[in-house]
């Protein structure tokens, strides 16, 4: 653990790449094996599950501290981070506890799986034998919210430094259904193991936004124009007799698509597909929102099988008959995926035809009419890179949809901005009352959430733990992407991606929208 911390101190040290990167390529020469397997599965998100409740490590801190409840309780808003409260207000460790990270991650294993006396004594057990900052990460590991400021592709730079190995070869060999208790370091990183690959997915190719329009792009005629779906990312793999299907996250969420089942099977052996999951019926798609209905789910009814039938729209050929075809053209990938995806089930994406960049911001004003978010760009002789590259994808979204809303209740956010409100929600008008109806926490300067914070310490009318209801006067113009009805909120509507615009001084609360405008938004259906 010792050298996990140092690696964690140096990595928050700096905010620039290539100290990072030195920091975790000398860790991956030097740090034993097993450590450097769970470093990987931890920097790509392949993080153990809770094993004890924040409540109970922060009334356990407490105790062992010597504080009253209500005092830690006041501290940790402050301090903004439950893993950094707890490591400051322990005492100082009576021993020296030098397992490695391999034999912690395997405590925290077995504690998730005891009773809750035998959890206590096991964390009480840790924090007296580590030091502040590797109380810190253990900490963290605890609560399931590590996190270190390092990006995947940031560690396969890395990897590749300290191994020797390609960074396409890494990228790939991370990907996929693997665990540090199902594989080792040699042979996820050093090993060939053609079995491994048949379920693997390839990195997934990523579009930034593009910003002010097409027109520096160059000729209209070497870019390829797609709806960009508001669906589930995905790749559909048809390998060793078997299929899988791989969402952008790395989850294998091939159980929760059995209507793909056939389709999948029919593909040759040795086939690719990236695309786009859709709730698709009638031959048009449906809202995100039923689609959503089968997320989360291990098993999926018969029932909503009927109403929300999947299709994927493919718009990308990674593999054909086993080749890897991901260094082609994009239009020769395109040709060959065009007679791979004929069916209604695994379907070719449909191109947006223009002869100029004025028709294809035409094009892109409708998107809305086909359930779609705006448009994608492709360079047609772009090859399909892994990660968010500019020059071959760029995705050329609809400006977000806006409300103007009231602020009625502020809490204060976590972190460098514990000390401020930045969580706030929102509500608008319906029969001559607020009706509370999203949250937003996040497109603020740190300059404005300073000054609504001092407005909110003057304006709090009731207190609700961290919680302030305050005077419904501040009015924001909400941002947000999508809109779908929902009977869990009070509201009867939920947002997608809700961001705070801007501050409207120039608005008084009674001019904010309504609840009816709010569901003119809504799509039919």
């Amino acid at each position: 653990m010792r050298g996990f911390a140092a690696l964690f101190t140096a990595l928050d040290g700096t905010t620039r790449t290539l100290p990072k990167v030195a920091a975790l390529a000398e860790y991956f020469r030097t740090a034993p094996e097993d450590d450097r397997l769970w470093t990987i599965a931890l920097l790509s998100g392949r993080r153990p599950r809770r094993a004890v409740s924040a409540t109970r490590l922060r009334e356990w801190a407490a105790e062992r501290a010597g504080l009253p409840l209500w005092l830690f309780e006041e501290a940790y808003p402050v301090v903004g981070d439950l893993a950094e409260t707890i490591a400051l207000v322990l005492p100082p460790p009576t021993r020296r506890d030098d397992r490695s990270l391999t034999d912690w991650m395997a405590h925290l294993a077995d504690l998730a799986g005891r009773d809750e006396d035998t959890r206590r004594v096991g964390v009480l057990a840790a924090w007296d034998g580590l030091e502040a900052t590797e109380r810190f990460v253990f900490n963290k590991l605890l609560t399931g919210g590590f996190r270190m400021g390092v990006s995947q592709g940031l560690m396969t730079r890395a990897l590749a430094q300290a191994t020797g190995r390609e960074e396409a070869e890494l990228a790939h060999r991370l990907m996929g259904d693997w665990t540090p208790a199902t594989t080792t370091f040699r042979a996820l990183v050093l090993e060939d193991d053609p079995a491994a690959d048949l379920s693997r997915p390839y990195p997934f190719a990523l579009a930034p936004q593009l910003e002010g329009g097409p027109d520096a792009l160059g000729p209209p005629g070497d870019w390829l124009a797609e709806w960009k779906w508001d669906g589930i990312r995905a790749q559909l793999i048809r390998r060793g007799g078997a299929w899988h299907l791989w969402s952008r996250g790395e989850e294998l969420i091939t159980d929760r698509f059995p209507d793909l089942a056939p389709a999948a099977m029919a593909l040759p052996d040795g086939t690719v597909i990236d695309g786009e999951l859709m709730a698709w019926r009638d031959g048009a798609p449906l809202p995100f929102a039923a689609l959503q209905r089968r997320i989360g789910r291990k098993s999926v009814p018969k029932s909503l099988l009927a109403e929300a039938p999947a299709a994927l729209l493919a718009y990308d050929l990674l593999e054909w008959q086993g080749a890897d075809l991901r260094a082609a053209p994009q239009d020769d990938r395109r040709a060959q995926l065009a007679q791979v995806a004929t069916g209604p089930v695994i379907r070719l994406s449909p191109t947006v035809a223009f002869s100029d960049w004025d028709g294809l911001a035409r094009a892109r004003a409708t998107a809305r009419d086909h359930l779609a978010e705006g448009l994608m760009l492709k360079h047609r002789a772009a090859p399909y890179s892994a990660g968010r590259r500019k020059g071959a994808w760029w995705k050329w979204k609809l400006d977000p949809r806006t409300v103007d809303a009231v602020m009625i209740y502020a809490q204060a956010g976590h972190g460098r901005r514990a000390a401020l409100y930045t969580d706030f929600t929102f509500a608008v008008w319906h029969e001559g009352a607020l009706v509370p109806f999203t949250k937003a926490y996040s497109g603020l300067t740190d300059a404005e959430f300073r000054k609504i914070t001092a407005w909110v310490r003057r304006n709090t009318l009731e207190r609700f733990g961290p919680v302030r209801r305050v005077t419904p006067e501040l009015v924001f113009e909400i941002a947000f992407e999508g809109i779908q009805a929902s009977p869990r909120h009070k509201s009867g509507i939920a947002l997608r991606f809700p961001r705070m615009a801007r501050w409207r001084h120039d608005k008084p609360a009674a001019q904010a929208d309504t609840l009816d405008s709010l569901r003119a938004l809504l799509p039919p259906g």
